[in-house]
């Protein structure tokens, strides 16, 4: 493939939940490609609308407009099958799919992903099930972070706390956070204010600053990624979070995953358990050892800024040479 001149990127664009497809687009931009954006969720202006046009005209307006060389739909923004295969037909573009889904909702990607030229998934599990159900080639593009984003901050105040997790509330999260609540625990994010530990609430972390923040006042942070299946050992794919910590420099204490090592080393970078009693007696070793939390914190930082930030992953893509991304 000769070297991509210009991209069109196609999301829905916001400051929280799909806040990382403008650092994807910035990445891009850094490698030297011309990038315009369309917006899925913006309001059409009242010159398109008096113009005329749903939503699959507006995109052929942009995609005659900007003659991309590649289109690139991040985040996995719900284009219809048929809207994509009618878009591919105007243009020499190579369109391209780079899906952030985990098992637990496969059958969507799988249905999104079908009409693309070249998809992307996160992790090795989701890769291997969606090639199984296209019959096709499915290569994994991991998860990054924008470390001029993401990046070492030590907030004090409402946000200061020995132990931090900052997500969405779910059953399995609430019985493992129950066993750090004497060390200091504070948590961020919806759904909290309706468990056993809504006294450990703080707030929503409806932004990216905030969350940052909550983050940034922990001495331990904790990451729980979703499960398809409770105690299933077959799955793989690491989350946003892994990166955005390791950013962030701060002290990870995160649930094992199959493709884990791929990106930072265990007991190095980051500390893992398998269950609620590996859990707690990590976090309290770590608090104990403030020294060898920042170790770990720092360590995780320069790993992700040598292997794993968005220029990494766009170059690698733009490159269109998909390979294993393994820490030495």
């Amino acid at each position: 493939m000769s070297a991509v001149r210009s991209v069109l990127c196609i999301a829905d664009f916001d400051d929280y939940h799909i806040a990382h497809v403008a650092q994807q687009c910035r990445a891009l931009t850094r490698l030297g490609a011309r990038v315009a954006t369309f917006d899925l969720g913006a309001r059409p202006s009242l010159l398109t609308r008096l113009r005329g046009g749903d939503l699959a005209k507006r995109l052929e307006r942009a995609l005659d407009e900007h003659t991309p060389d590649l289109v690139l739909v991040p985040g996995g923004a719900s284009l219809h099958e048929d809207l994509v295969d009618r878009l591919r037909g105007r243009a020499r573009a190579r369109w391209i799919n780079w899906l952030p889904n985990d098992l637990r909702t496969i059958s969507e990607a799988t249905a999104l992903a079908r009409p693309y030229d070249h998809i992307y998934a996160i992790g090795t599990d989701v890769a291997a099930e969606l090639a199984e159900r296209l019959g096709r080639t499915v290569d994994v593009l991991a998860f990054a972070a924008d470390p001029s984003v993401y990046r070492p901050l030590r907030t004090r105040d409402q946000y200061r706390a020995n132990v931090v997790f900052a997500g969405a509330a779910t059953p399995r999260r609430e019985r493992l956070l129950s066993e750090l609540v004497e060390f200091g625990l504070a948590l961020w994010g919806p759904g909290w204010r309706n468990t056993s530990l809504r006294d450990y609430c703080r707030g929503e972390a409806a932004s990216t600053v905030e969350y940052i923040n909550s983050y940034g006042g922990a001495t331990v942070a904790i990451n729980i990624h979703h499960v398809a299946v409770e105690n299933d050992p077959g799955e793989a794919s690491c989350n946003q979070r892994l990166f955005e910590l390791a950013a962030m420099g701060i002290a990870q204490v995160v649930d094992e995953r199959g493709d884990l090592p791929r990106y930072f080393k265990a007991g190095d970078e980051v500390e893992l358990f398998a269950d609620a009693g590996e859990l707690r007696e990590t976090v309290r070793r770590l608090l104990e050892d403030p020294a060898e939390a920042e170790r770990l914190g720092a360590a995780a930082r320069a790993r992700l800024l040598e292997h794993h930030t968005y220029m990494h992953r766009l170059q690698q893509l733009l490159l269109d040479q998909p390979r294993p991304i393994i820490s030495p």
